[in-house]
Parts: C-alpha cells; structure tokens; sequence
C-alpha cells in the first residue's frame, strides 16, 4: 500500500531569511545557508571542516566534539546517501543519533510538524538535520525550534 506524504506549505521568510542563523550574541546558531554569513564565516567552516579531514585516516575514527550530544536527521524525503553521511559524520564527532523518516512518522498521520518537533525536542535533542524537498523548510523549523536546538 502506497504511503502519500502531504508536505504542509512553509510560510514565506523575513526579509533576512539569514539572519536567523545568529544568536544575540553574533554566534553562528543554526546553519541554514550562506548567504549572509559573509566570508569570514565561510572560511572559518571551511577551516574547521578541514581540521577533520584526517580523522577518517586515524584508527579510531573519531572526536568527542560532539560527545553528549543528540543528532536527529529530520528527513521528509528518502535519501539513503545522504542521511548515512550526515550520520556518519554525526558519530565520528561522538555525537549520539536518532534517523527520523517523517514521511512514514506521525506527521503522515496527522500530526503537525510543530508537535513533532516539539516531541522531540522533549527527547532532549540538541541538533536538527534537515532534508526536505520545499525551500525554507529548514528556516522554518529553526525559527519554532527551542532556544537549545540548533538546525
């Protein structure tokens, strides 16, 4: 039996779609896209992307970055490459993760994707990955997501 999927229409966007992505701060909070993050911003990514190359060259593949930490791939289409990277690199930083299909969770049953969220969010998750096929939609969910929870 074919499982439809209906993908709730995202909000149009602030004028600065990107300037969510810092706390009050100045600190990069969520990651959402470049643009806006100017190019100190990239280069420091870039930088720090760099740092780990060579871990996967090391016998033990991994680094407590993220140690204590919760993952969630939010995933509103399959992609089974693309969730195995994020993963992968999740738990080379010694991150714990959770892999959440929502076309087959309770969304597809009726429950908003804010409730879901926030179902989550009380499993003590520190970080959202997001997949979805409608521009936005992570912008969307960092902006309802709670003040410890990054996307």
């Amino acid at each position: 039996m074919a499982v439809h999927f209906v993908r709730p229409k995202l909000p149009k966007l602030a004028p600065d779609p990107w300037a969510i992505q810092f706390d009050q701060d100045g600190n990069l909070k969520h990651l959402l896209t470049i643009e806006g993050l100017g190019p100190q911003w990239v280069k420091r990514i870039l930088d720090t992307a760099e740092g780990f190359m060579s871990v996967t060259d090391r016998e033990i593949k991994k680094v407590p970055l993220l140690r204590g930490r919760t993952v969630v791939n939010l995933f509103f289409e399959s992609s089974t490459r693309t969730r195995t990277t994020f993963e992968l690199a999740a738990k080379r930083l010694s991150a714990d993760v959770l892999n959440i299909n929502l076309s087959t969770s309770a969304t597809n049953k009726g429950e908003s994707l804010l409730d879901t969220l926030k179902n989550i969010e009380a499993m003590q998750a520190d970080m959202f990955v997001v997949r979805h096929d409608q521009s936005g939609a992570a912008h969307y969910i960092a902006r309802h997501v709670a003040p410890h929870v990054s996307v």
